[in-house]
């Protein structure tokens, strides 16, 4: 793994009269940080993005994601980075793109109702390219819906709440630990790929505890945006090349550029041409469409045999597991097909892996959301062979009632 490469945001240390003494504490302080930590999911993605390089936040309280920005509200300051508490969720991800654009590594987190009233900063900051990371722990809804209760109805949100043609990057864990490392690897897909990078949690998740290892900062990969090295009145804010990634200059760094919601130019500036138009419309999907390979990722749990396997994402995925242990103990030969990233969509790995299976069983805490992905996938099996599991009671999914569905088609 490359080492962290961003400037460190810790307070200057004091003088001391023995160096050596305070040296080591500092390295006893370390340990003491990395070891075997019992942390809430929500906490874990405080301390990821604060091992991301994140010093700016902004965001509005609201359950069940407030313990993220409680946190942050109290470690940030300590490493000379930002939190400011704002009046709503509109501002802050307004905030959050505007720091961004400052050269911060920004980021926010909320939950439904909030989410929604993100959507046209998301838009915005996908058409002005700006690197920022929104967190939405989810609850059940419509509207207020139960705050404290799990759900998964945000799916396509996440994808399709922005209006207009915007490419989501989109990632969703299913444990404390893959929060911490799914909420690192979000900074980092923003900084690279220059937009807002979503990552859902399930409500169940943020709030339960398990141990996690925390890794030694010198194996975490932090990436930054990349930095322009032409001179000033060479710089293109919305530059072309090959792998659709461009350099990204900040206010006050002595570059020209505009920033604006309406279609522009590769300098920014407004523009009603179609060819311009069209050229910036390109830019925005083939720097998700050509990287797939860098993007997408997913777990196959002993897919290797299944003839039936099951297809689910977040806290789901746990039940999942722990169906296809009681189905394996009595002979079923069943998987699991997992995506941490959601959208883009992992087509061609989920067409491959679900090709020798008779049965696809898709558990999810809504009326159907992945299951349209998955059947658009395997639309040339037999009618029958998709098979949907929904709950939108704010109760989750159990083992048995997996385990039930497998053994009704197995």
């Amino acid at each position: 793994m490359l080492k962290k490469t961003t400037k460190s945001t810790k307070a200057p240390a004091k003088e001391s009269e023995n160096p050596k003494v305070e040296s080591k504490l500092d390295e006893l302080q370390n340990k003491r940080e990395r070891k075997n930590v019992l942390m809430q999911g929500n906490e874990a993605v405080a301390y990821g993005a604060l091992d991301a390089g994140v010093n700016f936040f902004a965001g509005y309280p609201i359950t069940p994601s407030t313990e993220v920005a409680e946190i942050l509200a109290t470690e940030l300051p300590k490493r000379g980075g930002v939190f400011i508490q704002m009046e709503d969720e509109i501002a802050s991800i307004c905030a959050i793109v505007g720091a961004s654009l400052a050269g911060a590594k920004s980021l926010t987190a909320t939950s439904g109702p909030g989410f929604s009233l993100m959507q046209e900063g998301i838009g915005f900051a996908k058409i002005t390219e700006t690197p920022c990371v929104v967190v939405n722990v989810q609850r059940l809804g419509p509207s207020t819906g139960m705050p404290t209760s799990p759900a998964q109805g945000d799916i396509m949100q996440a994808k399709w709440g922005s209006h207009g043609d915007s490419p989501a990057i989109v990632l969703y864990p299913d444990s404390v630990k893959e929060s911490y490392e799914l909420t690192i690897r979000a900074v980092n897909l923003s900084e690279k790929y220059r937009t807002c990078v979503i990552l859902l949690l399930d409500e169940v998740l943020g709030h339960m505890r398990e141990a996690v290892q925390l890794p030694d900062m010198a194996n975490v990969r932090v990436i930054s945006r990349i930095k322009p090295t032409v001179p000033p009145h060479w710089y293109k804010h919305y530059d072309e090349n090959q792998k659709y990634l461009s350099p990204l200059a900040s206010y006050g760094e002595g570059y020209r550029f505009h920033v604006t919601g309406l279609t522009h130019d590769a300098l920014g500036f407004p523009t009603n041409k179609s060819t311009e138009a069209g050229e910036m419309m390109e830019r925005l999907r083939k720097k998700i469409s050509y990287n797939i390979r860098d993007l997408v990722q997913i777990e196959s749990h002993m897919m290797e045999d299944a003839k039936i396997a099951i297809f689910t994402a977040g806290i789901t995925s746990r039940a999942a597991k722990a169906a296809i242990a009681m189905a394996r103990h009595e002979g079923i030969k069943v998987g699991l097909l997992r995506p941490l990233t959601i959208w883009p969509f992992p087509d061609d790995a989920v067409r491959k892996m679900l090709r020798n299976v008779e049965t696809v069983i898709v558990p999810e805490l809504n009326q159907g959301q992945l299951i349209h992905e998955v059947q658009r996938l395997i639309k040339e099996k037999s009618d029958g062979s998709l098979i949907p599991i929904q709950r939108v009671n704010g109760q989750l999914i159990t083992p048995n009632d997996i385990l039930r569905k497998i053994k009704e088609v197995s």
